[in-house]
């Protein structure tokens, strides 16, 4: 019963957290058009404590994708336009698959143990169909985001997918999206003047963030074809 209570309060907690986050507009700093008016004040800061900003921006970035924050591309954009590239990536990918991890586990340790344990019978089919192929079910989901991955974190919590699988699928399967944002955010920091983002540069950079999810999608339907072709065939004597 203490138990209970403890998850109780810790789910309130969180909601409040959360919700605190959208009622005093916080989530205005997440936004484009913040961005453009504040990028030359982040730059000067990064220059001048570059060692802080790294941390403070690596720690930032995990707490909101821990806490199911929507709208983390533009906080991508952010690292791009200030940390440039390869140390922009390394960041982005480790902060965002320990953030999505703790949020994994929140679910898990708060919802999916007591859904395991209340409906065993009905899960039963959904345990066995994760446990035998969890792995490329979740691959599918990060290279295609048919969901926000904020909600792909919680349900995945709430099978019984081991975590190493779920840190390893979401580290390779999110890659290429990171990759592709943090690009994004250094062609924009290329630029004097943020109002005039339509450089060809720019414009490629986003085209490929949009067609990226059609492609992956031509693509694994490809390779999900090529393995039923492939499949040995029972042979009646």
């Amino acid at each position: 019963m203490k138990q209970l209570y403890a998850k109780i309060l810790i789910l309130v907690g969180l909601f409040l957290l959360i919700g605190s986050f959208f009622v005093f507009d916080l989530h205005q700093y997440l936004t484009f058009d913040y961005l453009k008016t504040r990028h030359i004040i982040y730059k000067q800061y990064y220059e001048q404590n570059p060692t802080l900003t790294l941390l403070g921006y690596s720690l930032a970035y995990l707490i909101l994708t821990a806490l199911s924050i929507p709208c983390l591309s533009v906080m991508i954009l952010i690292g791009g336009a200030l940390f440039g590239f390869p140390l922009a990536l390394l960041i982005v990918s480790f902060a965002d698959v320990f953030g999505s991890t703790l949020a994994f586990l929140s679910s898990r340790s708060l919802l999916g143990k007591y859904l395991q344990n209340r409906y065993p019978s009905r899960l039963r089919a959904v345990n066995h169909g994760f446990s035998r192929e969890g792995g490329f079910y979740l691959f599918y989901l990060r290279m295609i985001p048919l969901f926000p991955c904020f909600l792909i974190n919680l349900l995945m919590g709430l099978t019984k997918m081991r975590v190493a699988t779920f840190y390893w699928v979401t580290q390779i399967g999110k890659f290429p999206h990171n990759a592709l944002y943090v690009n994004a955010g250094t062609q924009l920091s290329k630029m004097d003047s943020f109002s005039g983002a339509f450089s060809p540069s720019i414009i490629v950079s986003f085209l490929l963030i949009g067609f990226f999810p059609l492609l992956m999608k031509v693509g694994l339907r490809w390779v999900k074809m090529r393995k039923t072709v492939y499949l040995p065939q029972k042979i009646n004597l």
